[in-house]
């Protein structure tokens, strides 16, 4: 082995940098003595499903309790929730909040003029719980972390650094006989975008912690990077995946000429924005009379969607101008008044068009109360993880605080394992080989396949479901599948290839799921 192939050993490897992954690093860092490497795809560790969080993440309200949250996130996620995960939540997420974000990492969460923490009320919460740094809560926390990260002597930041797949010694080793022995996670090959070349690392524990895959969908509000990448891995490792049909499509995307742009809050709703068809009437009532603009997300997005068929129009409107003053609004919701503005509508003054996108997935990595995959020494944190917190249908405001929760307690078990696992001889896992590889990437072809998934998931896999579309559905992307995996085999590595590779395996694993999963609940939603 030569010494540019010789692999990067370190005690943990954590694909992804969002709260999940930066919570459980910061974590495992206060023992000096570990080596943690730390890998994302993006230039920038900023850039992060947690970075495009706007409302807020679950705290604590003045008449709250563990069991009111835990009643909310029950209902929301229409029953199908895990119990022991709602329970963990509900109780150790307000304490990790208070402790981590607030006391040690001084996230400047928004306050009131009193200088207390603001808490505010968001769809199908029963009071109000939730923290939030203006209309930019995911950035605020995302930047703290970041921060943190880089001041942490022990852990290795590598940008640009795409994970090609999970090495475990049943698919990889050079010594046959490991094949006999349970599956259990070692490292990545990992693609270095700057250099062109392809690394191997090796690590006593792995952590996923890679974010959605929204970008499989036409519209959505997730960042570009959003593709699948953790899910697919982890699917090619041999991973329990379970929920993988529950895709949550936020309610509000700002629409411009088409296309989703960007998420609008479900914080206008929760300070009374009212949802207006073409005609300017208001129809939540008719579809929720109870809960009306305050519904879970499905409900209000599937009322969208029944509206928008209704009435034939591209879009509706949600109207915040109404119902508080310009200042207020100015104030309370500057980020999203500026994006907005950039398209030339003013949500001080006039009603925003907007549309649902996909927003979160519920489904994914099946893991454990401590994060554990079905792999040994493989831990998956946050949206690419399934812990059940969610059941069906994600409560607002959930998704950052699973991801703390998970981080901190796969760092918590991770610790008291380490001592006693050993690394995998290097002589064992070979080098990346990449010999076969030799064509330049098709741009044209790439762009082609990533269209029709988009549009194929979208139109078939979309807010409501039928056996008909899901069919065509898993027809299509079965044969797409296997194109562009031939595709993959024969083309030099690229971040396009590998993106595409990804977001065809996870839009399959979603197709598969809704087509076997017959009954509606929470955001499946089948008509037959």
């Amino acid at each position: 082995m030569s010494e540019s192939d010789a692999p990067l050993i370190c005690d943990v490897l954590i694909i992804g940098c969002g709260i999940g992954g930066a919570t459980a690093a910061l974590e495992l860092a206060h023992n000096r003595e570990l080596n943690i490497v730390v890998v994302t795809k993006n230039d920038d560790l900023l850039e992060s499903n947690t970075l495009y969080a706007q409302g807020g993440i679950i705290y604590k309200g003045a008449r709250d309790s563990a069991k009111s949250l835990a009643q909310d996130l029950v209902r929301a996620g229409d029953g199908l929730n895990n119990p022991l995960a709602v329970q963990i939540l509900s109780e150790e997420g307000p304490r990790l909040v208070g402790e981590l974000l607030i006391g040690r990492y001084k996230v400047p969460f928004t306050l009131t003029p009193e200088n207390k923490l603001e808490v505010i009320r968001e769809a199908a919460h029963s009071t109000s719980r939730i923290l939030h740094a203006d209309d930019a809560t995911g950035r605020a926390i995302q930047e703290t972390l970041v921060a943190e990260l880089k001041a942490q002597s022990n852990i290795t930041l590598l940008t640009s650094h795409y994970a090609i797949d999970l090495l475990t010694p049943s698919h990889h080793s050079l010594d046959r006989l490991d094949i006999y022995k349970p599956v259990w996670c070692v490292g990545a090959y990992v693609y270095d975008a700057r250099t062109n070349q392809v690394k191997t690392i090796l690590s006593k524990a792995t952590i996923l912690a890679t974010g959605g895959l929204g970008q499989i969908f036409l519209n959505t509000t997730n960042p570009a990077g959003a593709s699948g990448d953790g899910l697919a891995m982890a699917y090619r490792a041999g991973a329990r995946i379970i929920n993988a049909e529950y895709v949550q499509f936020h309610p509000t995307a700002f629409y411009h000429r088409g296309r989703a742009m960007f998420l609008i809050s479900e914080a206008l709703r929760g300070e009374g924005a009212l949802l207006l068809n073409a005609a300017g009437e208001r129809f939540m009532p008719r579809y929720e009379p109870e809960w009306k603009e305050l519904a879970p997300r499905d409900v209000v997005a599937r009322s969208i969607h029944l509206e928008m068929l209704r009435t034939g129009s591209a879009f509706v409107y949600l109207d915040l101008a109404s119902v508080l003053k310009a200042d207020v609004i100015t104030e309370r919701f500057p980020n999203i008044r500026q994006a907005c503005l950039r398209y030339g509508v003013d949500p001080a003054h006039e009603p925003i068009p907007v549309v649902p996108a996909a927003h979160y997935f519920c489904g994914g990595v099946w893991v454990d109360d401590w994060g554990r995959t079905s792999i040994k020494r493989l831990y998956a944190v946050g949206e690419v993880t399934c812990t059940g917190v969610h059941g069906a249908n994600r409560l607002g405001s959930a998704s950052m605080l699973e991801g703390l929760v998970w981080g901190y307690r796969a760092a918590q078990e991770i610790s008291t394992r380490l001592e006693g696992w050993e690394h995998i001889p290097a002589q064992h896992i070979p080098p990346w080989d990449g010999s076969d590889a030799t064509e330049e990437p098709d741009q044209a072809l790439i762009e082609h396949d990533l269209t029709t998934i988009k549009h194929t998931m979208w139109f078939y896999v979309g807010l409501v479901r039928s056996r008909r579309r899901l069919e065509r559905a898993m027809r299509d992307l079965t044969t797409l599948l296997q194109d562009i995996d031939a595709f993959y085999h024969t083309t030099r590595l690229e971040p396009g290839i590998l993106n595409l590779r990804n977001s065809a395996t996870a839009a399959t694993i979603v197709a598969r799921a809704a087509w076997e999963n017959r009954e509606s609940h929470g955001c499946h939603y089948r008509v037959n």
